[in-house]
């Protein structure tokens, strides 16, 4: 992939966690009360459902346990947690500490996939973990503990889901929609029960609500997780998790601008050790010289076990 091309995809990809950072003012703004469950699958199942009707392809063979694993990574432990710090910390707040999840796909790559640490990485991991301290324990009131550990929660959730989604690919001739289907189907069959045993439907809506829910399901789903695991499919799993910085970013801006929030001087400087962390982190560009054929590692083609497959080993018609 040439550098204008790779710049093309890496801004595209970034539109996922930027819409995503929005999700922190919605969720306050236009959605019912403490509902993290609710919103979760109202985001996912829905929107799910329609890509398939429109793909009318299904996963089978192994693709139906990789499916769920995906979907309740990507899609359902992660929404549930997102929704979780959102009900209960600042936006900005919220989106920064989830922004650690580099440092976590750092060492995951390194593990699944086999992609290298440098020291760069390692002092990037230790300048996010202090920038995290900063900001977490250092405010001028202190942070909701549940919401701090779901914040986290849902950076390992992502982190993880990422990893693996770039590990396995996705089955060959099965389009970037139905793959995205499957997963927002998974995360939200996943929550639903949850949702109607722990929460329950509610017995009303109001108009904002049904508009809150409605720019989760297109923007927040649909849209975003394609553009998102396009990304990971083109890009490294590294250079991926670093475009999450635009979702706390996003989060950041909307709550100074509409709930004025505000960071004391320690929580600021906490903010900006992270981004340091970020950028030190952020890979150069792979130098490859005859590259093997079939290698995924900083290659734009599939992982093993990923597009590899025939479609018979990974997709079924509806």
């Amino acid at each position: 992939m040439n550098s204008g091309r790779q710049f093309l995809t890496s801004a595209m990809t970034a539109l996922a966690p930027a819409i995503w950072g929005s999700t922190y003012l919605v969720t306050t703004e236009w959605l019912p009360s403490d509902r993290p469950l609710l919103a979760t699958t109202v985001r996912a199942l829905p929107s799910g459902l329609i890509l398939l009707l429109i793909s009318r392809v299904l996963p089978k063979g192994e693709w139906l346990w990789r499916s769920l694993v995906l979907g309740t990574l990507n899609i359902g432990a992660f929404n549930l947690l997102l929704f979780v710090a959102a009900y209960r910390l600042p936006g900005g707040v919220a989106a920064m500490i989830m922004a650690v999840q580099p440092m976590i796909v750092l060492i995951l790559a390194a593990l699944v996939i086999g992609d290298k640490i440098r020291a760069v990485h390692v002092v990037a991991c230790a300048l996010g973990a202090a920038g995290v301290v900063l900001l977490v324990f250092q405010g001028s009131t202190a942070l909701d503990t549940v919401g701090v550990l779901a914040a986290l929660g849902g950076a390992a959730c992502m982190a993880t889901g990422i990893t693996f989604t770039k590990r396995w690919g996705r089955p060959a001739r099965v389009g970037l929609l139905p793959f995205t289907g499957w997963q927002l189907t998974a995360g939200g069959l996943v929550s639903l029960p949850f949702t109607l045993s722990v929460e329950g439907l509610p017995t009303f809506l109001t108009g904002t609500n049904v508009f809150g829910f409605a720019y989760l399901i297109v923007f927040g789903a649909v849209i975003s997780y394609a553009l998102w695991f396009r990304g990971i499919e083109k890009l490294p799993a590294l250079a991926v998790s670093f475009l999450a910085l635009g979702s706390p970013v996003v989060a950041t801006i909307l709550g100074l601008a509409f709930q004025d929030e505000t960071f004391s001087i320690l929580q600021t400087v906490g903010i900006l050790v992270i981004l340091v962390a970020v950028v030190l982190a952020q890979p150069r560009p792979p130098r490859r010289r005859g590259a093997v054929a079939g290698n995924p590692a900083g290659t734009d083609g599939p992982a093993p076990g990923g597009p590899k497959h025939a479609m018979s080993q990974g997709e079924t018609r509806l």
